[in-house]
């Protein structure tokens, strides 16, 4: 059986051999895992993870894949497929007796965000996340302040999570090859949070506040959230912009956001 990629979905097959593994070979795989993959696709990471002996679980979305997925696995018993939608997948339902999930898949590019900040959701029965995204999200992800490509994605998801860049992939590894480069990344959610947060909601708001308008500095940027006076006594310089914020800085402005909303 074989299947046309869909691009309402968000298809791009994983086919190239050396970058399959290159990712068998960095996840360690080890057997009696609980693995999760998401988005599997014709099974191109699916089949190296069985026959590491892990037990897998995988959420795919198109119920054609999902056919061609039982006919091309059925002899593997350690193998559950799930038909639906990852967005709106209960993940944390897979874990048994506290135990820690291990997740991994190649996202489509237009769901890649929220499908994340989903799973960060269940983050208490994850040991940690690998994925392929689009190399910029990749980038913004890992990056430090300071740096053009920091921005609100990198300061939420290092606030959840270790973040790691482990190696870029060019298009022709994929069919149909898309037109940007992709990178493989390692996410391991912290075991503790590094900042004290007293409100989540209070941190995304000054963090979106903050970079909607990058070129502006803090006491223009947040004057309609936090009095510039206030930024001063949190030791924070109000002429700096938002990329210069450690996720610690923007840790005290949210608890302080709190205190005075």
């Amino acid at each position: 059986m074989t299947h046309t990629p869909r691009k309402r979905f968000g298809q791009n097959f994983l086919h190239d051999q050396n970058i399959i593994y290159n990712i068998i070979s960095t996840i360690q795989v080890k057997p009696g895992e609980h693995w999760v993959e998401i988005g599997p696709g014709q099974g191109a990471l699916t089949e190296p993870l069985l026959k590491q002996g892990s037990r897998l679980e995988v959420v795919e979305l198109d119920r054609d894949l999902v056919v061609l997925l039982n006919n091309k696995f059925r002899q593997y018993s350690h193998l559950q497929i799930h038909s639906a939608d990852a967005l709106k997948f209960n993940f944390s339902a897979l874990a048994e007796d506290n135990e820690k999930l291990r997740i991994i898949g190649n996202l489509p590019y237009n769901i890649s965000t929220p499908l994340m900040f989903h799973l960060l959701g269940n983050a208490s029965c994850i040991d940690d996340m690998h994925f392929m995204l689009q190399k910029e999200v990749v980038d913004r992800i890992c990056a430090s302040p300071g740096s053009k490509k920091y921005g609100r994605l990198s300061v939420m998801m290092q606030y959840y999570c270790a973040t790691e860049l482990l190696f870029e992939v060019p298009p022709e590894s994929f069919d149909p090859a898309p037109k940007v480069m992709s990178a493989f990344v390692r996410l391991v959610p912290h075991q503790r949070p590094p900042v004290q947060v007293n409100n989540m909601e209070m941190l995304n708001r000054v963090v979106t506040q903050a970079f909607s308008q990058r070129r502006k500095t803090l006491r223009n940027s947040l004057k309609k959230l936090i009095a510039e006076d206030a930024i001063i006594a949190l030791n924070i310089d109000p002429a700096l912009r938002a990329e210069a914020l450690s996720l610690k800085d923007f840790a005290k402005l949210s608890n302080l956001l709190l205190e005075v909303s």
